[in-house]
């Protein structure tokens, strides 16, 4: 009895080592009612939040509400607690240096626990966002994703730790400094890297085109896009190779979206008749040539125009429209056909260009 009692009284305070038992008995029990108040809370907080938080949640027409509260309450719980215990540390009539010790471990515990429960409702946001995309932005999304769940890790970690040192009453300035002047060289030594990157989470969230989409370049070429990355965009071309484009080359560049926000796409042909040909006639016959093929469009009909005079023709343009721009060079090439063997049956000339030299003999005149 007297070893506990020297036990109890070496770790009591000092100016409490000459305390009763019945003090130290006090303090245990105030201890442990602080720990059944808590409990009873996480219980009394996890039964509401089943119960009537489900019932405010049902009033919203998406289930995010319900997934991150379904995420939250087991997380909840486990905070009030840990704050139970941390209370019930401090008001213990401990010894300074146990207090410190025990308290600040039960510390490190609050604050994972609070980040735990702030990570799993963004990753439950990141989650119902990856649901809600279309099966083509899916495939962009799941580029996105990972990136976006480390980048959330790193940050909660990081702010996790610097309130961790703050209540250790370290010197956070210095680390947050060292950590600066380390992000600056690395980005100064990676600035391309990074350009692309920043470049890349800018296409898939802004979203200029999506995979699958075909696009036209500033530079003229052709192609499907056929995967997203962080670093660089594959553009399949129409002779089936594979464009790798640096994704801050797209950012500052034009391009053209061929299939958004409508597929539809414009050909045209330009043609040139004789002179003695009648233009109206020509007209009809490519309005009627155009309006024969089942993938030109009702709508926008076609539109035949004569647009110029030439040096030796009647230029003559015949526009159309298709509902996919993959058969665009199919359709023109179909048209064209058609358009020579019509013009042949019908006897429109459709000339060379000609030119006729003229050359004036000089009659030398007698002096």
């Amino acid at each position: 009895m007297n070893n506990l009692s020297d036990f109890i009284q070496g770790l009591l305070r000092p100016e409490d080592s000459d305390g009763a038992v019945l003090f130290w008995a006090k303090e245990i029990l105030g201890a442990l009612l602080i720990l059944s108040f808590f409990w009873m809370l996480s219980q009394m907080a996890g039964m509401v939040l089943e119960k009537w938080g489900r019932k405010l949640t049902a009033f919203t027409s998406t289930d995010l509400d319900d997934r991150i509260l379904q995420r939250s309450i087991p997380h909840v719980s486990r905070l009030l607690n840990m704050l139970g215990f941390y209370l019930a540390v401090r008001s213990l009539p401990l010894h300074e240096k146990v207090v410190i010790v025990i308290s600040g471990v039960l510390f490190v515990a609050l604050v994972v626990i609070l980040f735990n429960l702030v990570y799993h409702a963004l990753d439950e946001l990141l989650q119902w966002y990856l649901g809600r995309r279309q099966a083509d932005e899916a495939l962009i999304s799941r580029h996105m994703l990972p990136i976006a769940e480390k980048i959330a890790l790193l940050f909660l970690m990081g702010a996790a730790l610097i309130i961790i040192l703050k209540h250790f009453n370290y010197d956070i300035f210095s680390i947050i400094t060292a950590l600066g002047i380390g992000s600056l060289a690395i980005g100064l030594a990676a600035k391309d890297t990074l350009a692309h990157m920043i470049s890349g989470f800018t296409l898939m969230l802004d979203q200029p085109f999506h995979i699958g989409d075909r696009i036209r370049l500033a530079g003229g070429q052709v192609g499907d896009v056929i995967d997203i990355g962080l670093r660089s965009t594959k553009i399949q071309g129409l002779d089936s190779t594979v464009l790798v484009i640096p994704n801050s080359d797209l950012c500052n560049s034009t391009v053209i979206n061929m299939m958004r926000p409508t597929a539809v796409s414009q050909g045209r042909i330009t043609l040139g008749v004789g002179y003695n040909s009648d233009v109206e006639r020509v007209k009809a016959l490519l309005l009627e040539i155009a309006q024969g093929n089942p993938e030109v469009l009702p709508d926008p009909a076609p539109v035949a125009l004569f647009t110029a005079f030439g040096d030796s023709a009647l230029t003559m343009l015949l526009l159309f429209w298709v509902n996919d721009p993959a058969a665009l060079g199919r359709v023109t090439d179909q048209l064209n056909s058609a358009i020579l063997r019509r013009f042949r049956e019908e006897r429109i000339e459709i000339p060379f260009p000609v030119r006729t030299v003229i050359v004036d003999k000089m009659v030398e005149q007698p002096r």
